[in-house]
């Protein structure tokens, strides 16, 4: 009797806590993917040469102790954003730490950074130490021989102008901080550099630059951007304009060499052949370009990363799509070989050159041997993730598209057996691309509708293999989308209907339906979006087109059909409206007919 009432009263306080939606017996766990993600900021500590950190664009702040062979995370719990934009270690103690938040990537999804953060116990505990409403912070900056002064490079709030950018320094170890180099309210400031040898004397360079939904604003006059120079630790600038750009000058990233402080590397965003690689011999007073090789320079916004060999200033190193070196001081370059496309930042130890960290959108690698060897990107849990979507397997696996990787993904929610790294290490393809989504066939999980940026595939899991049934974005790249018969965003839903697996939705400006897997598709709705005009424009202004999808405005974003009402189907546009459509049933002797109308 006793046990029968034990379970009435266990059934009655499971039931009741249902009933009052509380999960708090309840835990997260990770399942996976611990594939890497985009990572913007690196550094290491030459006093502890093992020791390496990483900030992902959205995954936080990493530390490890072993050159890159584990990772911990060392900020959730602390840090009101995930973003990471700078990461500074002091040089005489490294148990002090200052890391500026708010990546300097500006791609339209990019998250808002919070401010600084500091820590005095090599990252155990961390502190908010202002600057909250600077937005992005490009570069952090400490004074080699007195930590409690450093300075923060603040791009200013990526998506409006607002009067918080501009280079900040503090003298107290964060507690106050002063903005000594102001531009304006749309110019921020990117990098500031040391001379090695003499911190009175600096470098700094100023960037406007904005994103919007449809464009991405990066660059204007000579005027609003270009390099400062300082003699008396930031107190006062000057700005250099010998050898450098006329007209118009967008990002720059700048580098020195402790083996020759004469030299000022700049690598430069510029319209044409003006934009490149240039190099001053003089401690910065003038410049000359020495490489304007298109490939150092390919999307200026999202890269223009420079680096220069400690020991060695003819050994210059270039982020960009690709990852290059030159060994004549900029003027040829090869391609090296690093885990992932995608580069952003680099790290070179001061005692041993051929020991560095490389971070790309894949993660970040140490390298011990000047690159011909890394470390693995399968052991950071940083993706990105666009959306989830689980199939009826039993256990069950999820789904989505893990940005910056090459296709999309599942992982299950229980690993069948211990492979990779045991119940944290299974991740298998799923077709289509990075952007996704990757929906499972309900009742054949073997089957995955996916997308790839507009692209609707049909894969199938035990061949590996891929149909196209494209509705019209077979090449979305460098339109304008006031001129596309199909306006596709990059990450364009894909939704099965809950009353019928036959039926399967896909959206541009329109509602797309297919009953054949996307063999046939027809368009059942008018387009549901604003589509103002003065968005519809070729992105990327006034120096570098950017136009990969991402921007295309006026787009049906998302898509659900109502579970319990078969036709009631809901839409939401990138650019606001939302509209909903039911089937209207009206009597007509034996049977029913149905009418579709969209509802704004």
């Amino acid at each position: 009797m006793r046990y029968s009432l034990f379970f009435i009263f266990s059934f009655l306080f499971i039931f009741q806590s249902w009933c009052q939606n509380d999960f708090s017996l309840f835990k997260y766990r990770h399942v996976g993917p611990i594939r890497g993600g985009r990572v913007t900021a690196v550094t290491g500590v030459p006093l502890e040469p093992s020791t390496f950190y990483m900030g992902a664009t959205g995954g936080g702040l990493w530390k490890s102790r072993d050159y890159g062979t584990s990772w911990d995370n060392i900020s959730d719990g602390f840090f009101e954003t995930p973003s990471i934009g700078a990461i500074a270690v002091a040089t005489k103690d490294p148990n002090i730490l200052y890391v500026g938040t708010g990546s300097d990537g500006l791609r339209s999804n990019v998250i808002t950074g919070k401010g600084m953060y500091k820590s005095i116990d090599a990252g155990q505990n961390w502190i908010h130490v202002g600057l909250k409403k600077t937005g992005q912070i490009g570069r952090v900056l400490i004074h080699p021989n007195d930590h409690n002064i450093a300075y923060a490079a603040a791009l200013g709030n990526p998506f409006k102008a607002n009067a918080e950018r501009g280079l900040y320094q503090t003298k107290d170890g964060g507690k106050t901080w002063k903005n000594v180099l102001f531009i304006s309210e749309t110019v921020g400031i990117s990098d500031v550099e040391f001379l090695p040898g003499n911190p009175q004397i600096m470098f700094a360079s100023a960037w406007k630059a904005e994103r919007k939904p449809w464009t991405i604003i990066s660059g204007g006059t000579v005027s609003e951007g270009g390099i400062y120079k300082s003699y008396d630790g930031g107190s006062s600038w000057e700005k250099i304009t010998v050898g450098l750009p006329k007209e118009l000058i967008g990002k720059i990233d700048l580098e020195l060499c402790p083996a020759d402080s004469k030299l000022v590397y700049a690598l430069i965003e510029a319209p044409g052949a003006e934009g490149g690689l240039y190099k001053s011999n003089d401690q910065g007073q003038s410049f000359a370009l020495i490489s304007n090789e298109a490939t150092i320079r390919t999307r200026p916004f999202y890269y223009t990363n420079l680096k220069v060999d400690p020991t060695d200033p003819k050994n210059v190193f270039v982020m960009a799509t690709g990852y290059y070196k030159s060994t004549d001081g900029g003027k040829n370059w090869n391609r090296m070989q690093s885990p992932h496309g995608d580069n952003h930042d680099m790290w070179i130890n001061p005692n041993d050159p051929n020991l560095f960290i490389q971070s790309n959108d894949g993660g970040a690698n140490v390298t011990h041997n000047g690159g011909k060897t890394w470390s693995t990107q399968f052991n950071q849990p940083t993706a990105e993730l666009y959306q989830v979507e689980v199939d009826d397997q039993v256990p069950y696996w999820l789904y989505g598209g893990q940005q910056d990787n090459y296709t999309t993904i599942a992982v299950p929610s229980m690993a069948p057996y211990a492979l990779q790294d045991g119940n944290r290490g299974w991740i298998i393809n799923t077709g289509g691309c990075e952007t996704g989504p990757a929906v499972p066939k309900p009742g054949d999980h073997n089957i995955v509708y996916a997308n790839c940026k507009g692209r609707f595939k049909v894969f199938d899991k035990r061949t590996g293999l891929e149909r196209s049934y494209d509705v019209g974005a077979a090449n979305m790249y460098g339109h304008n989308p006031k001129d596309l018969k199909f306006r596709f965003q990059r990450v364009s839903p894909i939704h099965v209907s809950p009353h019928d697996p036959k039926v399967i939705y896909h959206t541009s400006q329109y509602v797309h339906k297919t009953l054949d897997e996307g063999k046939t598709w027809e368009i059942i709705s008018p387009d549901l979006t604003a589509f103002e005009l003065d968005k519809q424009v070729i992105s990327g202004s006034p120096i570098t087109r950017d136009i990969t999808g991402e921007e295309f405005y006026s787009t049906i974003y998302a898509i659900r059909e109502s579970p319990i009402d078969s036709g009631q189907i809901w839409v939401g546009s990138n650019d606001g409206p939302v509209h909903m459509t039911q089937r209207r049933r009206e009597k007509l002797a034996k049977c029913d007919s149905f009418k579709t109308s969209w509802w704004r």
